[in-house]
């Protein structure tokens, strides 16, 4: 669960009119795109890049997950494409899979074994980590504010992964990006227009970007977020598909199915 910031002098809680509070992670089972009453023209599927680190802060010779300091300071983006390609998983869906396997979201028939030991024999061979699960992840935060500053948004709101329990906030982007004030760990960061969001679920290897989908397709390629967009009947389980990997440039229709 999130823990609340309640600094009064960096927060502001919401009034419950507004409705904020709704704005959270998309339920299971239904199309991503039909999210919020269908509110947002687009919903692009944000992939959590792996984290490429120097030798020291490697498994072989750490054995230790690098804190989020040491992934900002000394990490850098490892695209699943070249994940796909260097392990010969195929496509995108099988490393999603993979992950959730890993982390032992997925069990039973839905796991893929075969999968998970590919991948955990390419991170224990090359100074790789995977992306912590249910989180944003910290290679992507500067992006993500980045995306509110550059659209004008001085302060975003917060809504917590359970707004029943935690308030909904609002959060200035220049504490956010100083370090003044910590970076929450999961929920939705909404524009206060409520015109775009974010949005990441407690055991996803992805975000979720809602808004315009010009203005999300020209986010995405300025800022180098790997990911597609979400077509008419992509839903959270959407490693279930077998589609290939693709990257903002590419358009969902032109996916190259995997054999």
């Amino acid at each position: 669960m999130v823990t609340p910031i309640t600094n009064p002098q960096e927060t502001q809680v919401l009034s419950c009119r507004v409705q904020t509070e709704d704005f959270v992670y998309p339920p299971y089972g239904t199309p991503l795109v039909e999210a919020y009453g269908g509110r947002f023209e687009a919903a692009f599927i944000v992939l959590h890049p792996f984290i490429r680190v120097p030798d020291i802060l490697s498994w072989n010779i750490a054995r230790l997950y690098p804190g989020d300091e040491q992934i900002a300071v000394h990490g850098k983006r490892f695209s699943w494409t070249e994940v796909e390609t260097q392990t010969g998983l195929g496509s995108c869906a099988r490393i999603n899979q993979a992950l959730l396997t890993a982390s032992g979201s997925l069990k039973g028939d839905l796991a893929d074994r075969t999968g998970c030991e590919t991948l955990q024999t390419f991170l224990q061979a090359n100074p790789v980590w995977m992306p912590a699960e249910g989180r944003f992840e910290p290679l992507l935060q500067p992006a993500f504010l980045e995306t509110f500053a550059s659209a004008g948004v001085e302060k975003l709101i917060f809504v917590p992964e359970f707004p029943g329990s935690d308030p909904v906030v609002r959060l200035p982007i220049y504490s956010l990006q100083d370090g003044s004030i910590p970076f929450p760990a999961c929920g939705t960061l909404l524009a206060p227009d409520q015109s775009f969001l974010f949005t990441v679920d407690w055991d996803s290897f992805f975000t979720l970007f809602y808004g315009p989908r010009d203005f999300v397709a020209q986010t995405t390629q300025r800022l180098n977020l790997e990911g597609f967009f979400a077509t008419a009947n992509t839903d959270h389980a959407w490693f279930n598909f077998s589609l290939g990997c693709a990257t903002v440039t590419i358009s969902p229709e032109d996916w190259q199915l995997s054999t």
